[in-house]
């Protein structure tokens, strides 16, 4: 079985066992090293990825499940065109520590961005509740994220 699908704006193929996780053919098939196995049980978020603009746990989530679909990483937020503003901004407060569980909080924030969140720190939090950061860079994290809403335009 050929599947064939998008990663950030990339058209690719892959004839994978219809089980294995999008994770696994992300991490091993095409060499995108953003989403991280954590739990393997859609507790901690670090393999959070975007599916046509929707968050998903990619560790559990059969890659014969997105066949013709769009699928966004973290590594898609830095473009030859200019890096995405939520990347700016996180970088601008230093809003990682160890930065593992990072590239499926910004893709859940990107998420939430993209359908127009505004940069009101309580609705950003409950955004990004599905996410664990066990480094305590949460404030850093909340305050990025209203950063690139104002950045974005969002920030009504």
């Amino acid at each position: 079985m050929t599947l064939s699908f998008t990663v950030n704006g990339r058209a690719v193929s892959l004839d994978p066992t219809p089980d294995r996780p999008l994770l696994t053919a992300l991490r091993e098939n095409l060499g995108l090293k953003s989403a991280r196995f954590g739990c393997g049980a859609e507790s901690c978020g670090a393999c959070t990825v975007l599916v046509d603009g929707v968050p998903r746990f990619a560790c559990t989530l059969p890659v014969s499940d997105i066949d013709g679909r769009d699928i966004a990483t973290a590594e898609g937020l830095e473009t030859p065109e200019g890096d995405h503003p939520l990347l700016e901004a996180m970088l601008a407060h230093q809003a990682a520590q160890c930065g593992y569980c990072l590239p499926g909080i910004l893709m859940r924030a990107r998420a939430y961005l993209d359908a127009g969140g505004r940069a009101d720190r309580a609705a950003i939090a409950e955004a990004l509740d599905a996410n664990l950061c066990r480094c305590g860079a949460h404030p850093r994290i909340l305050d990025a994220v209203m950063d690139a809403a104002r950045r974005m335009g969002t920030a009504a």
